[in-house]
């Protein structure tokens, strides 16, 4: 029951922390990693610090910390994670897979028709990097296997 509790806190929790990062704290934004704004180069009035009148160093020193703190985050997300039951493991992860569905689903339904072709196509690619991913990463695992 504890473990189910942490694993839906996690769940909830994850719209918020993509909310809460900052302009163009993405792992990729238009004008490179973690550099800039987003949204076409535009400074919006939105956020926690935008009324600070903060220096281009400023933000970008407070960019490297929330970014830290973003993976400190998902290190202790996954160290909790790894003590839930396998079923549950599998049981989030496919919850969260159906929620994101569901988003993209309602995304793509507001875009132009030569919107969705490129959505289309941004999604096929990302569906190729992950599957790459998941590719090393088990081609990974099996290296400390051959060396002994």
């Amino acid at each position: 029951m504890r473990k189910t509790l942490i694993a839906l806190m996690f769940a909830a929790a994850l719209p918020t922390v993509a909310m809460a990062m900052p302009e163009g704290a993405g792992p990729m934004g238009p004008m490179g990693p973690m550099d800039g704004p987003r949204h076409g180069g535009q400074m919006h009035d939105k956020g926690p610090y935008s009324q600070l009148d903060l220096s281009r160093e400023q933000r970008q020193q407070i960019r490297k910390i929330m970014g830290e703190q973003r993976h400190e985050r998902r290190e202790l997300v996954e160290k909790y994670l790894a003590k839930l039951s396998p079923a549950d493991q599998k049981a989030m992860k496919d919850e969260m897979a159906a929620r994101h569905e569901k988003v993209d689903a309602q995304i793509r339904g507001l875009l132009k028709p030569e919107q969705q072709k490129e959505f289309d196509a941004i999604q096929k690619k990302q569906a190729e990097r992950r599957a790459e991913w998941a590719e090393f990463k088990a081609w990974k695992a099996q290296q400390p296997q051959k060396a002994q």
